[in-house]
């Protein structure tokens, strides 16, 4: 074989195993992130995710750094940041800070995997549905990680209008996620809708109705297990039509349950928490 064929070769075979090696390394890397998200799902002490979670947000951050086309490490950094800035961060800005930094996450994943929906995503809303119709039925877990962290970015921002005009955009990204997969994160897609349409009273447009079937969908399909379901319920529903029957049985029925079950057992025991305070606070607000 003459030199440069042998030299051409070499660098071929030197670019596939180059290539090769960062598939590999993706796919650990993914595996991790991946990891690391059902260890802190599953942990039982909620301290010791407060203390220890900044540390790993910051590695999170330097994975996606050195790789900024990974689309799984930007989802799970956008959950990791998501559930820390919803579950342990009171101060506003902070939060704010926060629920950007998971949104910014999965914004740039949904627009390597979904460019025209992500395109889509400031233009008004019938080309939004347009682009929605058309999307990857098959990418579920993008589209759905996308609208969970669209969601904490609007909860944390209620007080901004320019947040709050796209909750119909949302809310069409979630119907869409329930037509491709009611089951999806264990019903989780028809908790945001129940708490969207609890928001305003039937008088002022809302639908609470509605909001109070999606909540059922949402207990019914993660076999009761989510204990946050029931928080929101009360929270968002209950209070809403002043259903205090209702609102005072949800909590406690948290109160109550066993806050143990794969990739819940955190969010259980926050869910905990809030009853606990919510049950105080309704005495003053019933």
């Amino acid at each position: 074989m003459p030199f440069p064929r042998r030299l051409r070769f070499a660098i071929l075979l030197a670019a596939v195993t180059l290539s090769a090696c960062g598939s590999v390394m993706r796919k650990a890397s993914n595996q991790f992130a991946n990891n690391l998200t059902d260890a802190i799902l599953n942990q039982d002490d909620p301290v010791t995710v407060r203390d220890g979670v900044p540390a790993y947000l910051l590695l999170i951050d330097g994975m996606i750094g050195g790789d900024p086309q990974n689309a799984g490490a930007l989802l799970a950094g956008a959950q990791l940041y998501g559930a820390y800035a919803g579950g342990f961060v009171e101060d506003p800005g902070r939060s704010q800070r926060l629920a950007g930094r998971a949104y910014d996450y999965a914004k740039r994943a949904l627009c390597l995997r979904e460019k025209a929906l992500c395109i889509a995503l400031d233009s008004p809303y019938d080309a939004f549905a347009v682009a929605l119709d058309q999307s990857d039925r098959g990418d579920i877990a993008t589209i759905y990680g996308f609208a969970a962290a669209w969601a904490g970015k609007i909860q944390v921002n209620s007080g901004d209008w320019n947040a709050i005009a796209d909750l119909p955009k949302l809310q069409a990204l979630l119907l869409h996620i329930v037509a491709m997969d009611p089951h999806h994160d264990n019903g989780g897609a028809y908790l945001y809708l129940g708490v969207i349409n609890s928001i305003r009273p039937a008088s002022l447009g809302g639908k609470p109705e509605e909001g109070k079937a999606c909540f059922d969908k949402a207990l019914e399909l993660s076999g009761g297990r989510n204990q946050m379901v029931r928080v929101l319920y009360a929270q968002f529903y209950a209070r809403l039509v002043f259903d205090q029957a209702l609102h005072d049985k949800l909590l406690n029925d948290v109160l109550a349950a066993d806050p143990v079950a794969p990739r819940l057992t955190l969010i259980n025991l926050l869910a905990k928490g809030k009853a606990k305070a919510l049950l105080e606070s309704g005495k003053d607000y019933f």
